[in-house]
This record gives structure tokens, C-alpha cells and sequence, in this order.
């Protein structure tokens, strides 16, 4: 603290202290941020943007950036404003969204258990959500509405059924992880055994949502997705985020420090298995983003804690790149960003389990 008051003396406007600059505003309140940390998340927003720009210029009707801008500013031709407007720019939005929601849900996810491999894909809230939509399309029949209903549907009920089946003896990191995984397998069977009683129409639509795609996505499933994300993006950071950093010292700890833990903890999974299952409705369950994303946004800043805005920023240019990448690696035809994000997202693991055995921590 005495260095702290020191610096303070020098510098009233902020000091460093190990790397954290707190700046103290008015009426003795302050704010502490880690400066590379902002500047991890600021370098994947400019990304996320590039990239975003280059996707909706690149295609059958080629743009320059400049001319992507001009339209995006309303002084576009006719033919320019529909292809923005109307065809690209919603698939754009769509897939940074779906990025984002699956980043900070993997965050999350990944803090509360206190486990690397906590993640949707991993506990069994995707698997849920696509049961849900496989029910939707077999049983049902119903149409896009009614597939993300569905969606939605069943990873809530995944959700609840982990909490009924933890809640019990607390819902702790390593119970939660053996539990997700008993459901994911469970689940698993159903969606194949679903899949056997598709006709072969319903059969090829089931698989096409089951790989994660981004294809013919307009306003009408990104709008939904942007509304939660407006409601719980602020709830999770700036509502939980200093009592999820309490977490990762331990239940103990955090409730030393004034956090309830368990309350705490149900509201970070409600707010995360909400963030995947409208994810999962708007794109398909897209592969390895809610896993790679968190570990990747704690490599860049070298910072302790969740890191749930950089996890973020980098969730959304992962998914904006890989669904270009999709679009453009095959002339003439285009891949679901499901097979691009499963494709370096196994490269991804693969590399982390080489580096881990290297240093010998496995």
C-alpha cells in the first residue's frame, strides 16, 4: 500500500502496481484494468472488424473496403446497399455474435470449475441444444423458428438436469465436469439415435445444423442473439465478474472476501448455458470457440482470471475469420464454419497437449 500511496503522489491521475493501473475518479472511485490486457481486447476488435470488412467486400459481387464503408454509411448504389444490407452483412453479424456468446460462455464455464476443459461442447449443453433441435426436426417437423426454439429448449433442460444432478453436494469444478460429461455421452446416444429415425431429408438437414453453419443466417436469427447478449453481457462482467475472479481462489477465499458463492455460482451458469443454447439456435453447435477462445485470451494477456473481455473480442474474430475462411478456401463451394472451427480447434489441442507434455505438466 505505501507504494502505492507514493505513487499516487507522483502520478494522482494512476499508478502501476505489478502491472495493474488504477485510475481514481471522482468521488473516490476507481478503476483498476490491466493495460495489456486492454490492449489484447482492442487488438481483436480492430481484428474482428478487418476481417468483418474484407468478408462482406469478398464474394460473387468483389467491393473494395472503401466502397464496404461507404455503404455501411448509407452513400452506396442501389445494387451495393442490397448486398450489404440485405445479404452479407446480417451472416457478418451473425458470426461475430455467435463468437462472442460462445467465448464468454466458455469463460465462464471454464472459471466456475476452475478446469481448462470446461466448456459447452465439453458439459453437455451443446449436445442438449442439439438434442433439442434434432426433436424439433424428427418429431416436430417444425420450421427455423421452431428449430431454435428447440434449440434453446434443450439446452436449458440439459442445464437444469446438471444442476438437479450436482446441486445437491454443491456444485463444485470437478463434480460439475464429471457429471457434464455423463450427460454429453447420454446425450450423445439420443442425438444418434435420432438421427436413425430422420427420413433421409430430415436426416441431411439434421446433419447440415448439427456441423455448426452460418449459410443463409439473416436479422431475423442474429437480432435475438444480440438482445441476450445486450441483457447478460453486462450482467456476467460488470455484474459478476470481480466475484467470478473471487472464485478461482476457492469457495473458501470468496466467501472470506463477501461473495455468495453458490449464488453467485447458479447465476454464472444460467447466464452461460443461455449464452451457448441461443448460440447454438442461431448457428448450429460450432465447434472448440467456447474451448479455445478463453485459453487462447489468457495466453495474449498473461493475465490471471477469466479474462471475460478478451475471451470475448477474440471469440467474435475467431468465428468472423473462420467463416470466411469458409466460405473462400473451396472455389466454388462453401464449407459450414463448423468444419473450419473443428479443424483448428483440433490442430489447436493437439499442440496444447504437445507443449504441456514437453514441460512435463502431463
Amino acid at each position: 500500500m505505501s507504494a502505492v500511496r507514493q505513487a499516487e503522489a507522483v502520478r494522482p491521475a494512476g499508478v502501476t502496481v505489478r502491472g495493474v493501473r488504477v485510475l481514481r475518479g471522482a468521488g473516490g472511485r476507481s478503476v483498476r484494468f490491466r493495460p495489456r490486457t486492454v490492449a489484447v481486447a482492442a487488438g481483436c476488435v480492430v481484428l474482428a472488424l478487418v476481417a468483418a470488412v474484407g468478408a462482406i467486400g469478398s464474394g460473387d459481387f468483389p467491393m473494395s473496403p472503401a466502397d464496404v464503408l461507404r455503404t455501411l454509411a448509407g452513400n452506396g448504389g442501389p445494387a451495393e446497399t442490397f448486398v450489404v444490407d440485405q445479404v452479407r452483412l446480417p451472416r457478418v453479424v451473425a458470426a461475430l455474435l455467435v463468437g462472442a456468446a460462445l467465448a464468454l460462455a466458455g469463460a465462464v464455464f471454464q472459471a466456475v470449475v476452475r478446469n481448462p476443459l470446461g466448456s459447452p461442447d465439453i458439459l453437455g449443453f451443446t449436445q442438449g441444444a442439439a438434442a433439442g433441435a434434432l426433436t424439433v426436426i424428427v418429431v416436430v417437423g417444425g420450421g427455423s423458428l421452431a428449430l431454435a426454439g428447440g434449440a434453446v429448449a434443450g439446452g436449458a433442460a440439459t442445464g437444469l438436469v446438471v444442476y438437479a444432478l450436482t446441486a445437491r453436494h454443491g456444485l463444485q469444478g470437478y463434480r460439475l465436469v464429471l457429471v457434464g460429461i455423463g450427460v454429453a455421452a447420454f446425450l450423445t446416444g439420443v442425438n444418434g439415435y435420432l438421427l436413425t429415425r430422420a427420413k433421409i431429408q430430415e436426416a441431411q438437414r439434421a446433419v447440415l445444423w448439427l456441423t455448426g453453419s452460418l449459410d443463409g443466417r439473416g436479422w431475423a436469427e442474429a437480432l435475438p442473439l444480440l438482445a441476450v447478449l445486450a441483457v447478460l453481457v453486462p450482467v456476467v462482467v460488470l455484474g459478476c465478474g470481480r466475484g467470478l475472479r473471487m472464485l478461482e481462489m476457492g469457495d473458501d477465499a470468496a466467501r472470506a472476501l463477501g461473495v455468495r458463492a453458490t449464488r453467485l455460482r447458479v447465476v454464472l451458469l444460467a447466464a452461460a448455458v443461455l449464452l451457448s443454447s441461443v448460440a447454438a439456435a442461431t448457428a448450429g453447435p460450432v465447434a472448440f470457440v467456447a474451448l479455445t477462445a478463453p485459453q487462447l485470451a489468457r495466453r495474449l494477456t498473461r493475465a490471471p482470471g477469466p479474462n471475460l473481455v478478451p475471451s470475448l473480442c477474440l471469440g467474435a474474430a475467431m468465428l468472423v475469420i473462420a467463416d470466411l475462411v469458409a466460405q473462400r478456401a473451396v472455389a466454388g463451394h462453401q464449407l459450414p464454419v463448423g468444419v473450419v472451427t473443428g479443424i483448428l480447434g483440433g490442430g489447436y489441442l493437439i499442440w496444447l497437449l504437445a507443449t504441456e507434455r514437453r514441460a512435463g505438466r502431463i
